[in-house]
């Protein structure tokens, strides 16, 4: 799939963002704002990895999670192997250390046996616009087929059925409801946090939770920066951007009723952004989903 008359890049029909320069930025930006959300942590798995250990990291775009999961754990002294995947080579990074690994792959189809009982850790993060029951199962299973004995799944997901939180206004709920239309036409799961921890003890993972954060959208973001990447949360902005990152979609599938040109869809969404920034009730909420593969499998 390539560029659309959006302007933007996608590289499959089945995701519902872009995979071009402009959603790196975003992409780059919103990774420091969900660290944030938790706690200024990359993960929250209770891993114990050493050096040599291998880790994967499914749907890696920028790879920037994986180069500084890299990085942190080397200054601790441990130096890890870790294999990068996505669908798309368009938002790998030019450069990286020659233990980060970047390869075309796909979560549903994994190299086999090649990878099977291989990785220490898997981290995943925001693929809910891309997945639908059966590819979510293939994922799971696949996960779980890849990962060592005793190794730890991390997938980091966002709210994606109930918008309320957000729908402050006429332009945010009436861009809610488009949403919601998106993701049904699409089969997107939206209820991850209920949805995944039951498939994934259903393919035989044990110490299946789930950690909620909740995030601020927009209000001008009145929550402490992180101590580093000065990050809050949503800006009105960056929420702004998620959505327009989906107009090739939307205008494909002929607006849903309630936009029929681009250019609708932008005031609309340019609609949403003054709504969010005038308002100190929004938010979203992102859930880390951690799962233990049994040690005896």
């Amino acid at each position: 799939m390539n560029e659309q008359p959006t302007g933007r890049y996608y590289a499959s029909k089945q995701y519902l963002l872009p995979a071009d320069n402009v959603e790196t930025q975003r992409l780059n930006t919103q990774h420091n704002m969900i660290v944030n959300a938790f706690g200024g942590k990359l993960f929250v798995a209770p891993t114990n990895l050493t050096t040599g250990d291998r880790v994967l990291e499914s749907a890696a775009g920028s790879g920037i999670w994986a180069l500084e999961f890299f990085e942190k754990n080397r200054t601790e002294g441990v130096t890890l192997d870790i294999e990068c995947i996505d669908i798309s080579s368009a938002q790998f990074p030019s450069t990286h250390p020659s233990e980060v690994h970047f390869s075309v792959n796909s979560v549903v189809n994994l190299p086999n046996p090649d990878w099977t009982d291989t990785f220490s850790f898997a981290h995943q993060r925001l693929l809910v616009a891309a997945m639908n029951d059966t590819l979510w199962r293939s994922a799971v299973a696949e996960l779980f087929r890849v990962v060592k004995p005793g190794g730890w799944v991390e997938l980091v997901e966002i709210e994606a059925q109930d918008f309320s939180t957000w729908s402050v206004g006429p332009n945010s709920t009436k861009l809610a409801s488009l949403i919601n239309a998106l993701y049904g036409g699409k089969g997107v799961i939206g209820d991850l946090s209920v949805y995944l921890p039951v498939i994934l003890k259903e393919a035989g993972f044990v110490n299946v939770q789930c950690d909620p954060r909740r995030v601020t959208i927009g209000g001008e973001v009145d929550a402490t920066p992180h101590k580093i990447t000065e990050v809050k949360g949503y800006g009105s902005d960056m929420w702004r951007d998620l959505w327009m990152g989906m107009k090739g979609p939307v205008i494909e599938a002929g607006g849903y009723g309630a936009v029929d040109t681009v250019e609708e869809y932008e005031a609309l969404v340019q609609g949403t952004e003054v709504e969010l920034k005038n308002s100190k009730e929004a938010y979203t909420i992102f859930f880390a989903i951690l799962a233990r593969k049994p040690e005896n499998t």
